[in-house]
């Protein structure tokens, strides 16, 4: 069977598909390691006009210069003509990243769109701000009458921005670019990760129905040569990159000469508190689903598991038993939970850190290896290891598979001390029946966001980011656009 938007052979510069420049590579579905479709490859001539499109629809275009109310409108319109393709959007994540249907349906295409949705209301309210009237001394007469006047503070648009995407969630990451960017009135240039290039240039066909100006919106692939360009160029003023942290600290290198404005959102190694009061069972059963969405590769997925010592055995037991049971294997199965890594390097950069976790003398309970009856696809183990501390390899490096490090605790203290003992505070979770304690626990982890209890298992509303090396800025919530915006204060009399 076809995979939807694979035919897409060109890249969308200035309103139009152009030629890539760079041939052609061809996209594997990692479960299968087939060919789905032949993507073009951008060059440094595309994204040189990619980044002129977008400078000049910025500095001459009418998408600054509408109102916010304009732009909401065309979004809506981009929002239904997503809508219209959501099954076809599903289709294409399960074989291009090889991801669960469940996860994929929920967690890869539903909440970017609601997140578009609720971005659209927020923006809807978006007004400039008037501040308080003031009287003070003429400076230039100071003994004679008093001024009085007041401050309008504006929000306008950043400029122009490239947007540098991962390829775990690349539907939700790639949106995450274009709403905020877009809606704040920039222009955007999106360049995704080559391994799920699809994703990203199906939405010049969604621009180009809903009607939005040339250049407003840039699709384009490429390697180093490209990415390098978007984050160097001086016409570009805002690098938004969702990635590891070791390419966010080389984009934030590579934007200073220019002074640009960065975004990140990075890695995580973010911790599951777990209480001497909790369900053993349901801990465990959280644990197990949390680490095997979209095969661990997630940047805010809880892989430290900190279990009161003792519950401990039990929680081992429990986790364990859950983890043999868990489906892995082709995503084309509806009833699979967990599909493959994305790539042979991935899975390698996988194996390399559970012999690390053997090495450094942590206890392995369960996996460790390559499911049997897979020989084709990155097919990993679910893998636990038990008796992990907080100073090992595999407690302190973002894995990006589906890897937990199991570490025992006595004192809510220690949980706490631990947790935030790591470079990283992006996420974090806590199990326990006394939602209060949870909830003062809560407010000493340095991470962008806790769940008590499992959250309301969205996040639509909410803003996102990270403390520390998880990242500079947030996303989603009311306040999402500020990120794109420059606020500027008007100064003026009163009376004349």
């Amino acid at each position: 069977m076809d995979v939807p938007f694979t035919d897409i052979d060109q890249l969308f510069i200035d309103g139009e598909w152009s030629s890539a420049g760079g041939g052609r590579e061809a996209v594997i579905n990692p479960a299968t390691e087939a060919v789905i479709g032949e993507a073009p490859v951008g060059n440094a001539a595309a994204a040189d006009a990619a980044i002129a499109a977008a400078r000049h629809a910025f500095d001459h275009g009418p998408w600054p210069r509408l109102t916010m109310a304009e732009r909401c409108d065309a979004m809506r319109r981009v929002h239904a003509a997503l809508l219209a393709r959501r099954d076809r959007i599903v289709q294409l994540i399960v074989a291009e990243v090889g991801c669960a249907q469940g996860i994929t349906n929920a967690m890869q295409v539903d909440a970017p769109l609601g997140h578009l949705f609720s971005a659209i209301t927020h923006a809807d309210r978006d007004d400039s701000v008037r501040l308080p009237i003031e009287t003070v001394p003429n400076p230039m007469d100071p003994s004679g009458p008093r001024i009085i006047g007041g401050t309008t503070v504006v929000r306008e648009p950043v400029g122009v921005v490239s947007g540098i995407t991962g390829y775990n969630f690349p539907f939700l990451l790639n949106l995450a670019k274009i709403i905020p960017a877009l809606l704040a009135g920039n222009t955007l240039v999106l360049k995704p990760s080559p391994f799920t290039p699809f994703s990203a240039l199906l939405f010049g066909e969604v621009v180009q129905e809903a009607g939005l100006p040339k250049g407003v919106l840039n699709v384009i692939t490429g390697g180093p040569d490209v990415g390098t360009l978007l984050t160097t160029d001086p016409r570009v003023d805002l690098v938004s990159f969702t990635g590891s942290e070791g390419v966010g600290a080389a984009i934030m290198a590579q934007a200073a000469p220019t002074l640009k404005r960065v975004h990140l959102e990075l890695g995580g190694k973010s911790a599951l508190i777990v209480r001497a009061d909790a369900d053993i069972q349901r801990a465990a059963m959280s644990a197990v689903a949390v680490l095997s969405v979209n095969c661990g590769q997630g940047c805010a997925l809880l892989t430290r598991l900190l279990i009161h010592n003792s519950i401990r055995a039990q929680f081992v037991e429990a986790a364990t038993a859950i983890a043999a049971q868990w489906k892995i294997g082709d995503p084309a199965d509806p009833s699979v939970l967990m599909g493959p890594l994305i790539r042979e390097q991935q899975r390698s950069k996988v194996e390399h850190f559970v012999q690390k976790g053997r090495d450094e003398g942590a206890r392995l309970v369960h996996g460790g290896g390559r499911p049997a009856g897979l020989p084709k696809g990155f097919f990993t183990d679910l893998t636990l290891f038990d008796d992990v501390t907080n100073d090992m390899t595999i407690a302190q490096e973002e894995i990006f598979g589906p890897v937990g490090a199991i570490i025992g605790f006595d004192t809510d203290a220690e949980a706490i001390a631990i947790t935030n003992d790591s470079r990283f505070g992006l996420n974090g979770g806590i199990l326990t029946t006394d939602a209060a304690r949870a909830y003062e626990m809560a407010l000493q982890i340095r991470a962008g966001s806790v769940a008590i209890n499992g959250g309301t298992g969205k996040m639509t509303y909410a803003p996102i980011g990270g403390y520390k090396r998880s990242g500079i800025g947030r996303e989603y919530g009311p306040d999402w656009l500020r990120e794109y915006q420059n606020e500027k204060s008007i100064f003026y009399p009163i009376g004349r």
